[in-house]
C-alpha cells in the first residue's frame, strides 16, 4: 500500500489520528504493528468461523451449494479482514449479507462490526447489527437448534447480536473520546504556543517604545551640544573639549541603548526571563535632571512626595518617561528656556507630575531638531494605561505646559 493523501487531509492533521484510524479516502504504508493486529484478526475471525461451523453446522443436512458458498464466503471475508481499515462498511454489509447462510463467516461479522464501531460510525453500527437480525432468520432456518426452538435460537441469537452491537458502540463512543481529547490538547498547546508568542511579540514592541523615549532623550542632548559648538565658533578650547566629551558620552550611551533594544527586537526570550532594559523610576530624576542641566538647559525640579520609595514600581516610571518627554520637547522647542518640573502627590490624592516650559528667549538660536511627533501620543497611551489623564498644550502666557495625573496605588 501507497502513502496516498488528499488535498482534503493535509498531513498536519493526520498527527491527530490514533494509530490505524485513517479519514476515507486515505492510505497509508503498514506498520509492523498494524500487521501484527491485520493478522491477529485474522486469525481470531477463522478460529470463531471455525467454532461457529462445528457447532451449528458440522452434520447438519444442508445443500452442497450452500456449503460451498458458505466457504468460499468465509474465506473471502477472513482475507478482506486486512482491508477493513480502507472500506470498513462495505466489508460490514457484506459479512451482514454472508451472516444469511456462512457460520464461516461469523468471526469475520464480529471484526468487521467492532472495526465500524472504531471508525466512528455509530449510525452505521446500529444499521449493521439491525441487517444481522433480519438476516439471522434465513440462517437459523438453514441452521436450526436441535435443543431450542426458533424463537427461542431467534431470542438468543439477538441477544449475542446486541451485545457485540453494543460492545462496537462503547468502542466507537471511547475512540471518539480519545480523538476529541487528543484534538483538544493538541488546539491547547497551539493556542498556548500562540499566546505565548503574542506575548513575547507585546513585550518587545513595548520595550520598543520605551527604547525610544530613551533614544530621543539622548540625541536631542547630543543635537544641542552640537548646536552650541556650531553657532558659537569663539567657544574657548576648555569647554569645546568638555562639550565633546559630553557628545561622546551621550552618543557611546546612546549605541548602548540601541543595541540593546535591537538585540531584544531580534531574539526572542526563549528562557521565559525579562529581558534586561533600563526601568528607571523616580530616584532617577535627579540624574535625568543633571544631564539636561550638563547641556546647558536651565531647569528646576521640585518633589514634594511622602516617601518615593512607598510609590509602585510602574508608577514610578510612568512619571519618570513624563519628565523625560517634557524636558526633551523643551530642548526642541525652546532652547535656552527654563524648564520648571514638579512632582507631588501623596496616596490618598495621586501622583501629578508637571512639566512647565517657558516661552523660547528672544533671540534664541538652535538648529532644529527633527522629531517623529509621536512621543506625547505614546506618553498619553502610557499614562492612560496607568489609569491616569494628561494635559498638554499652550498657556495664555505662551508656555507649554504638560500635566498628568495618575493613581497611586496603596
Amino acid at each position: 500500500m501507497t502513502t496516498a493523501v488528499t488535498p482534503a487531509h493535509p498531513p498536519r492533521l493526520l498527527r491527530h489520528l490514533l494509530p490505524g484510524d485513517l479519514p476515507d479516502g486515505i492510505a497509508q504504508r503498514r506498520t509492523a504493528r498494524d500487521w501484527a493486529v491485520d493478522v491477529a484478526c485474522f486469525v481470531f475471525a477463522v478460529l470463531i468461523g471455525l467454532t461457529v461451523y462445528d457447532t451449528e453446522a458440522a452434520g447438519r443436512p444442508v445443500p452442497e451449494l450452500i456449503q460451498l458458498a458458505d466457504l468460499a464466503a468465509g474465506a473471502m471475508l477472513c482475507l478482506a479482514l486486512f482491508w477493513r481499515r480502507r472500506f470498513p462498511l462495505a466489508l460490514a454489509v457484506a459479512t451482514a449479507v454472508a451472516g444469511a447462510f456462512s457460520p464461516l463467516s461469523g468471526g469475520a461479522a464480529v471484526v468487521a462490526l467492532l472495526t465500524l464501531g472504531a471508525r466512528g460510525r455509530l449510525g452505521a453500527v446500529l444499521a449493521v447489527g439491525a441487517g444481522h437480525a433480519v438476516l439471522s432468520l434465513p440462517y437459523l432456518h438453514l441452521y436450526p437448534d436441535r435443543d431450542m426452538s426458533f424463537w427461542g435460537s431467534v431470542a438468543w441469537t439477538w441477544l449475542v447480536l446486541a451485545m457485540i452491537t453494543g460492545w462496537a458502540l462503547v468502542v466507537g463512543a471511547r475512540r471518539q473520546l480519545v480523538r476529541s481529547l487528543r484534538e483538544r490538547a493538541v488546539r491547547a498547546e497551539a493556542e498556548q504556543e500562540l499566546r505565548m508568542a503574542q506575548a513575547r511579540q507585546l513585550e518587545r514592541t513595548r520595550i520598543a517604545r520605551e527604547m525610544h523615549d530613551v533614544l530621543a532623550h539622548r540625541i536631542s542632548l547630543l543635537s544641542l551640544h552640537a548646536g552650541a559648538l556650531e553657532f558659537r565658533p569663539d567657544t574657548p578650547p576648555e569647554e569645546v573639549a568638555r562639550a565633546a566629551g559630553v557628545i561622546r558620552d551621550s552618543a557611546h550611551q546612546a549605541l548602548q541603548d540601541l543595541r540593546a533594544v535591537i538585540g531584544v527586537l531580534r531574539t526572542p526570550d526563549e528562557s521565559g526571563d525579562e529581558p534586561q532594559r533600563p526601568q528607571p523610576t523616580l530616584s532617577d530624576l535627579p540624574e535625568l535632571v543633571a544631564e539636561s542641566l550638563s547641556a546647558g538647559m536651565r531647569v528646576q525640579l521640585t518633589q514634594r512626595l511622602p516617601d518615593p520609595a512607598e510609590l509602585p514600581a510602574h508608577a514610578g516610571r510612568t512619571a519618570y518617561r513624563v519628565v523625560q518627554e517634557g524636558l526633551t520637547n523643551a530642548r526642541k522647542h525652546a532652547p535656552g528656556a527654563l524648564v520648571q518640573v514638579a512632582v507631588t502627590g501623596e496616596p490618598a490624592d495621586g501622583l501629578t507630575v508637571e512639566v512647565l516650559s517657558r516661552a523660547p528667549l528672544s533671540g534664541a538660536s538652535a538648529a532644529a531638531i527633527p522629531g517623529t511627533g509621536t512621543g506625547l501620543v505614546g506618553l498619553a497611551e502610557r499614562v492612560s494605561l496607568a489609569g491616569g489623564r494628561i494635559e498638554h498644550g499652550r498657556t495664555p502666557a505662551g508656555d507649554f505646559r504638560l500635566w498628568t495625573w495618575q493613581p497611586w496605588p496603596a
